[in-house]
């Protein structure tokens, strides 16, 4: 069981990576146009989009990654607890 644990945390902590980089991409011109752009937004847009939903944004802040990133550290940490349990 701590295997798979062990796996669901490196790939949670590698998605959250992705997000990172996909957030400061929004701060430089044309970066979300190429190609790791659009490869990122593949894999993180259908993850943030509910947060947007939910969370308005303030002005031309969105914090709904914020938000979304908080989500994904409470999963590793619920994963930790289910390690320990087991």
């Amino acid at each position: 069981m701590d295997f798979v644990i062990s796996i669901l945390v490196n790939l949670i902590a590698i998605y959250q990576w992705a997000l990172i980089i996909y957030i400061f991409m929004s701060w430089f011109p044309n970066a979300r146009e190429t190609a790791i752009g659009q490869f990122l937004a593949r894999i993180c847009e259908p993850y943030l989009e509910p947060f947007r939903r939910i969370i308005p944004s303030i002005g031309m802040i969105d914090i709904s990654p914020i938000v979304a990133f908080i989500v994904l550290r409470l999963a590793i940490n619920g994963l930790y607890q289910l390690g320990n349990w087991f």
